[in-house]
Order: C-alpha cells, then structure tokens, then sequence
C-alpha cells in the first residue's frame, strides 16, 4: 500500500501545525518552505484540511493557518481515509473496473481484504498526538523559534 502525495502533504501539514500549536498561526508558504515542496501544492490540501474541520483558516494580514482541535481528536487513520481518492489496491477491488478473469475463484483478494484491514486498525489506533511525542525535536527540525 503506498499513500499518496496528496495524504502525505495532507499529513505534513497537520504535523508542522501540531508542532506549531493550537495559539500560533503558520502559513502555507511556512510549511512548504520547512518541508521544501511545492506551496501550490499546499493551498489544495489545506483547503481540504480546512473542509474537513482539521485546520482553521484566517483571512487577512496577519493571518494564517492553525489546526482547528486537539491533536489527541484527530485521528491518522480517519485523515488517510478522508484523504485517499480510493483503497482499490489490486483490480478486483473496484467492481466497476475489474476485469480478472479469475476473480470470482482467486483466494487473494480476501488476505489482500484482510492486509487493508490490519493496515487500518494500526492507524486507526493513532492520533496526531502520538505522531508528535518528540515534538520538541520536530520543531528544531523544522527550524521553529519559540516566542
């Protein structure tokens, strides 16, 4: 199973907000700059992010982005869900499209089923809080300055 760019940018940013924290405002320009990727990238994300009620968006100068609850509510394997266009991780797995021959006999597909399955409940099983437990580490990473 591989994650898409677009999950992994959507990820990023919920770790470079989580290290910002909740009272501190970044830009997108912020975030592409300390994981040097592309900002138009970012505005898509983030706007999602935003649809979805992980971020918060504030207009104007002076504003910025900031997330929008407590790490410990936003869930990993919720966000890969909400982030990912599909999971369809051989043929068989979309119905619209499959065209295997031997899909209606081949055993695969049920540990493949079971793979995702497993795949999910590991992240299922981690929130944005876990993922930031070296925190003070991350932020000299991404080379955060503390007011």
């Amino acid at each position: 199973m591989r994650l898409t760019v677009y999950t992994d940018y959507s990820l990023r940013t919920l770790l470079y907000l989580g290290v910002r924290g909740q009272d501190h405002l970044a830009t997108i320009q912020e975030i592409a700059d300390a994981y040097q990727i592309s900002k138009n990238h970012l505005m898509k994300v983030t706007y999602d992010l935003g649809q979805h009620g992980y971020i918060e968006t504030i207009r104007g100068r002076g504003g910025g982005i900031r997330l929008a609850m407590d790490p410990k509510d936003i869930n990993i394997g919720e966000v890969v869900r909400k982030t990912e266009e599909d999971f369809h991780i051989v043929e068989c797995f979309n119905p619209e499209s499959n065209l295997c021959k031997i899909s209606a006999e081949c055993q695969l597909k049920f540990a493949l089923n079971q793979a995702l399955k497993a795949y999910f409940a590991v992240l299922d099983s981690y929130t944005l809080a876990d993922v930031l437990a070296s925190k003070d580490a991350l932020t000299e990473l991404f080379g955060i300055t503390r007011n």
